[in-house]
């Protein structure tokens, strides 16, 4: 089945989430993806930003969360961004990707990260 969705890509930020004393004290840059499935129609057809979600509003959320709070777990990031936007706004689905490009992994790699797939409970 095909779905409408806006996508954000790339938000960076730089926080404090880890398990290692490290982690807290010098902090590291995460990068979030995110996909927001919505009927998008009547956006489509009005062309009103009201009858849409706007993701300007959707990346303050996010920033808030990732900056503000601290969590050791990048799951738990996660989860606590798939929840807020859920509850905020006006979407049936959300996929939420943390990126921890500097995890603390001996040995040569990209990136590590975390994808999450949630709805609203109906």
């Amino acid at each position: 089945m095909e779905r409408d969705r806006i996508a954000l890509r790339g938000l960076k930020f730089f926080a404090y989430h880890g398990m290692l004393r490290e982690e807290k004290i010098l902090g590291q840059t995460f990068i979030v993806d995110i996909d927001l499935y919505a009927d998008l129609s009547k956006a489509g057809k009005s062309d009103q930003v009201e009858d849409t979600i706007n993701y300007a509003e959707v990346y303050a959320r996010i920033k808030t969360i990732v900056k503000m709070e601290k969590y050791q777990l990048i799951e738990r990031l996660a989860e606590r961004v798939a929840e807020d936007v859920l509850g905020e706004f006006p979407c049936e689905g959300v996929r939420v990707v943390i990126h921890k490009p500097q995890a603390p992994i001996p040995g040569i790699f990209e990136e590590a990260f975390v994808e999450i797939y949630r709805e609203k409970k109906r």
